[in-house]
């Protein structure tokens, strides 16, 4: 079971947000957010049904991060690895405290 300490240790508080780390699944059957929590790459997952083509699954990716943490689209930003399965996300004007206490319950809630 993941603990809302293991999401803190991988979120990085910055100045007017947090970043934190995904791991995506694209293709999928379904999409969710979260799916679970890596311990080994301190990342949470993601799966979308869009294809990881001409950025179809990055603004995928955005657009349900938006929906499930219910921020606004524009405050969701892929900050790296805009072609790789592994990306950094940041998220404005949402604390460190508040999105580990958000992960912690959805990632609970779907174990």
């Amino acid at each position: 079971m993941t603990t809302p300490d293991e999401i803190r240790a991988s979120l990085v508080a910055t100045d007017g947000g947090t970043i934190f780390t995904i791991e995506v699944s694209a293709n999928s059957r379904v999409e969710r957010f979260p799916t679970g929590y890596n311990r080994w790459r301190q990342a949470i997952g993601i799966q979308v049904r869009a294809p990881a083509v001409e950025g179809k699954a990055n603004k995928a990716i955005m657009g349900l991060i938006a929906e499930t943490l219910n921020v606004p689209k524009t405050n969701v930003h892929i900050i790296s690895g805009q072609t790789s399965s592994v990306k950094r996300i940041k998220i404005d004007q949402v604390s460190d405290e508040d999105l580990a206490q958000k992960l912690t319950a959805l990632i609970s809630a779907s174990s």
